[in-house]
């Protein structure tokens, strides 16, 4: 069957709007209300405490700006360690060295594709000192995060979600963004809620909420002229990104129906083929489904090879790799992405601790596969490593037809023949 190029791009995920976010970006123009106060903000904080049930949300201008204060709030100082989720985008570590912290990566596991439990607890018999750990949410999927909240209890760490992936997934029947001490969520662009950008810090405590607020207004004094104490941000989100956000969150619960349709077309469409799709815990969690992922089966890898900023691979009947089905795809103007690089993978990142399930980190062993040393288990130790070698995320937009996902995977199956 010939497959047609796609005549309008069918996008990884773009914002889905409804209209009504017209209403109150001119809601905000009309008033004048165009800074960082107005109706829009206070409305979005009182529906996202609604929506998930924290207590206090402070909206800033990004998902970053929301980690920084987080991290800033957990009290990290220059030089000391942080737990960090590995496979993740490079926003969730960011924030911990800009308080001067030096990230320490946790390995996924192959469960959820987020920080394994077992992994952390390695990275604390290895560093007991530390006391703040991030994780983050991989592609809306919730984390093991009931079991990594008591680790960071029994350890006196605090705990720091990042949720920005993963608005509306919930694990037993708990929101995500609300496990930690100090959450953040995204607005961006390509998320599930979008206002184009912004973010949003979320926490039970007020103190800490009030403290988000001072910080991110330049930390200005109750004086009645400009008087500052201590270092400030101008992290506030504006009234009119606000007013975006507002007319997107009532479409939350549609727009993960929407995702979820489209992982399981997918699942079912690629039932016959050597691949997996990104996994989750189905007794206890509901991801919101923000992106769908494949991952091929190690004996249906055709060789591929990765540099810094390139890769090659060489085709192979019945087999491919992450990169063929990339290069597949766009050659039919669908977007996909290759699964986020690890961090201890990145250049900037490569001398900073990395702990495995065996706590080995990045010490060899004799037994290799092309993902990797191999653990006690018989698995690739770096399991953040073999996930990115042989996974990629699919063209998951929402409004996507179900006519465009049919050739989408009939491009992907056609890259195994």
């Amino acid at each position: 069957m010939k497959i047609e190029p796609f005549k309008t791009k069918v996008w990884l995920s773009s914002p889905t709007m409804h209209g009504e976010e017209m209403k109150y970006i001119a809601e905000a123009y009309e008033t004048n209300w165009m800074s960082t106060v107005g109706m829009n903000i206070d409305a979005i904080e009182q529906s996202v405490c609604q929506k998930l049930g924290c207590k206090y949300a402070v909206a800033l201008s990004a998902g970053t700006a929301s980690l920084h204060m987080a991290v800033k709030l957990a009290g990290v100082k220059d030089g000391e360690k942080v737990f960090c989720s590995d496979m993740t985008f490079a926003a969730t570590v960011n924030p911990i060295v800009y308080e001067g912290g030096i990230p320490v990566f946790v390995d996924s596991e192959y469960d959820t594709w987020n920080m394994d439990p077992s992994a952390l607890e390695k990275a604390f018999e290895l560093y007991p000192q530390v006391k703040t750990v991030v994780i983050a949410h991989l592609y809306g999927t919730p984390g093991k995060i009931e079991q990594i909240r008591n680790i960071c209890r029994e350890h006196g760490a605090v705990l720091i979600e990042d949720a920005a992936e993963s608005l509306g997934a919930s694990y037993k029947g708990i929101q995500t963004g609300t496990f930690g001490a100090y959450n953040a969520i995204s607005f961006n662009g390509n998320k599930i809620i979008t206002g184009s950008s912004g973010g949003m810090f979320l926490t039970d405590s007020k103190e800490a909420a009030e403290k988000v607020r001072k910080w991110s207004t330049q930390a200005r004094e109750d004086a009645p002229w400009y008087q500052h104490e201590e270092t400030g941000y101008n992290y506030r989100m504006s009234n009119v990104i606000a007013g975006v956000v507002r007319g997107q969150l009532p479409y939350l619960e549609e727009h993960i129906r929407q995702k979820k349709a489209i992982y399981e077309r997918y699942k079912e469409g690629f039932k016959d083929l050597p691949v997996e799709m990104n996994p989750y815990d189905a007794v206890n969690s509901e991801p919101n489904f923000w992106l769908s992922c494949l991952l091929i089966k190690p004996g249906a890898m055709c060789r591929q090879v990765r540099g810094e900023q390139e890769a090659l691979y060489i085709s192979e009947s019945g087999k491919s790799c992450p990169t063929e089905i990339l290069e597949k795809l766009a050659d039919y103007n669908a977007e996909g992405r290759p699964i986020w690089k690890p961090m201890h993978m990145q250049p900037i990142y490569r001398m900073n601790g990395f702990v495995n399930r065996e706590g080995n980190g990045r010490a060899k062993t004799n037994a290799y596969s092309e993902s990797g040393a191999i653990g006690r288990d018989g698995r690739p130790l770096d399991v953040g490593m073999d996930i990115f070698q042989r996974g990629l995320c699919l063209p998951s937009d929402n409004k996507m037809t179900e006519k465009e996902q049919r050739r989408v995977i009939e491009i992907v199956k056609g890259c195994f023949s």
